[in-house]
């Protein structure tokens, strides 16, 4: 049985997917959420095995809620709906940590096919999608890693972790100014855009651990 969490701020939008999540014999709702903090507390009380968001929904929202749960559990399977579909914003639920994301548009069974194919592992996008959009390749992250330089290294890695541009520029002896030139640079030669991004590419290739959050 796959065990989801269903977030989204819509009681009526929750309870049209939990029925048809309910409606396949392999799939059970274990908790709903309308907030990212209620959404982040049920996956702490009871992680399950996919966790199904919208992006748009107060407490933090769906972006913060796939950044705090992938601190705390880098494999977690996240799968992302919204009524938005612009490359840019998929992208980002990408790049932030999302294995999957479906427009609210799409086909109801997609849904369906999405958690499943999340839990066994893969990767999904909706068919009204942009294929390319899912494509990472690992070998080329690393080989982008070892492109930076060692005070680019140090400034990555501190930024992965949380830390402000300030006390980055504290720690290093660097001015603020320098420092954010650094990380302009940084996110351009490792093709992300947001702080999620850095963070969750570190996880990856083991720059940093993943913290309890």
């Amino acid at each position: 049985m796959i065990r989801v969490l269903l977030a989204d701020d819509h009681p009526v939008v929750r309870s049209g997917y939990l029925r048809l999540l309910e409606q396949a014999h392999d799939i059970r709702v274990i908790a709903e959420a309308a907030t990212g903090e209620d959404a982040y507390a049920a996956f702490v009380a009871d992680p399950p095995d996919v966790l199904a968001t919208d992006l748009a929904m107060p407490g933090g929202g769906g972006l913060e809620l796939i950044r705090r749960v992938l601190l705390r559990a880098p494999a977690a399977r996240i799968l992302v709906f919204s009524m938005y579909d612009s490359p840019p914003l998929v992208r980002c639920a990408l790049e932030a940590g999302a294995r999957g994301f479906l427009t609210k548009a799409a086909a109801p069974q997609s849904l369906v096919d999405a958690v499943r194919a999340l839990h066994a592992g893969q990767r999904y996008l909706g068919a009204d999608l942009a294929p390319g959009l899912l494509q990472r390749d690992p070998a080329r992250e690393a080989e982008r890693l070892a492109d930076l330089s060692l005070r680019e290294f140090e400034i990555f890695r501190l930024l992965a972790q949380g830390h402000s541009l300030a006390e980055c520029a504290q720690a290093l002896k660097l001015s603020p100014k320098t420092v954010s030139n650094h990380q302009t640079v940084i996110k351009d030669k490792l093709g992300v855009t947001t702080s999620a991004a850095l963070a969750h590419l570190a996880i990856r290739h083991r720059v940093i651990a993943s913290a309890l959050v």
